[in-house]
């Protein structure tokens, strides 16, 4: 299947190359994850968790990062350690013909490198392959301890995660919907549920605790199948475990584009935007990253990127970049 994916993305450019010690080639993490995750009041539920840190304004060069900031020790240790997927097609997937990994979450964190580097930073990137249920231990045990400095993983950004780390601005919008095989009679998640399917979704992800919800009971009739990551959901599918997968729109576009039997039906049932993870005490490297996005939601690049990994999968043409929603204190 990644040999497949390697086909598909073999011909987009600015990959970077791993370096020969790559973090995450083993097993992806030893990070234990937190048994007890912490929950939101509805107080706090009611606010738009959305809200991020005000940016730097301006943003500081890389010569003159404050000292004592996060982003000066980054730089001074040498390497940004960031959490990424790596199967993942379009947001963060290892291209095996070039050892790369790539995709729109990768170039969002290579402009971060570039602003603390400068601009042949994206070679002081250190990959840490991580599991959708390892992202938030990572950043919570941080980079001194096994983890991580910042995380792009398709993480949508909600109250409860805010009470463990620390989000950029929204740099992407999605909505989660399904993939099914091709010729299966089901058109969208609440024909699957009418019919008590078998539902796969990632562990540690907003979709299966949608699915998982109790006190909604919206679809109390899916039998869940739960995985480590979204592509095994899409073997499930392929191996008659599951009748279907619930992911995000990004995500389910490049399951669908690795098999040519599996296609993404009904319309989005909820809205997950993205943001960059941070730990929940580094708010002055959360404001240094939303300068870098508000820079490049103005300045062309995110229309870049988004045009080179989605143009012609997601949509015909590029779309606005999400805008920020600033307010949060510390």
């Amino acid at each position: 299947m990644l040999a497949l994916c390697g086909v598909i993305v073999s011909g987009c450019s600015g990959s970077v190359r791993l370096a020969d010690a790559v973090e995450g080639q083993a097993p992806p993490t030893t990070v234990a994850v937190t048994p007890a995750a912490p929950q939101c009041t509805p107080e706090q539920k009611a606010l738009d968790p959305t809200r991020s840190y005000a940016p730097d304004d301006p943003l500081p060069s890389p010569a003159n990062l404050p000292a004592g900031s996060t982003m000066r020790a980054i730089r001074d240790r040498g390497k940004l350690i960031v959490g990424v997927s790596a199967d993942t097609l379009l947001f963060g997937a290892r291209n095996p013909l070039k050892n790369d990994i790539e995709g729109f979450d990768i170039d969002m964190l290579k402009e971060v490198a570039k602003a603390i580097f400068g601009p042949d930073g994206e070679s002081d990137i250190t990959y840490k392959v991580i599991t959708y249920a390892d992202r938030l231990p990572n950043l919570e045990a941080g980079p001194d301890n096994g983890g991580v400095d910042i995380v792009a993983h398709t993480m949508t950004i909600n109250c409860d995660r805010w009470l463990r780390i620390a989000f950029s601005s929204t740099y992407f919008d999605a909505g989660q919907r399904v993939l099914v095989k091709k010729g299966s009679g089901f058109n969208s998640i609440d024909d699957l549920n009418t019919a008590s399917a078998t539902v796969c979704a990632p562990e540690g992800s907003t979709n299966i605790e949608l699915l998982r919800d109790n006190e909604n009971n919206r679809f109390g009739q899916l039998d869940v199948l739960a995985k480590p990551d979204v592509t095994d959901c899409l073997v499930a599918m392929q191996q008659g475990q599951a009748d279907g997968a619930t992911g995000d729109d990004t995500v389910l576009a490049g399951l669908a584009a690795q098999d040519p039997n599996a296609e993404v039906v009904g319309d989005k049932f909820t809205r997950e935007p993205y943001g960059l993870g941070m730990g929940k005490d580094k708010v002055d490297f959360v404001r240094f990253v939303n300068s870098v996005i508000e820079q490049i939601r103005t300045d062309g690049r995110w229309a870049a990127i988004y045009s080179k990994w989605l143009v012609g999968v997601l949509s015909d043409s590029v779309i606005d970049p999400p805008a920020a929603v600033y307010g949060r204190e510390p």
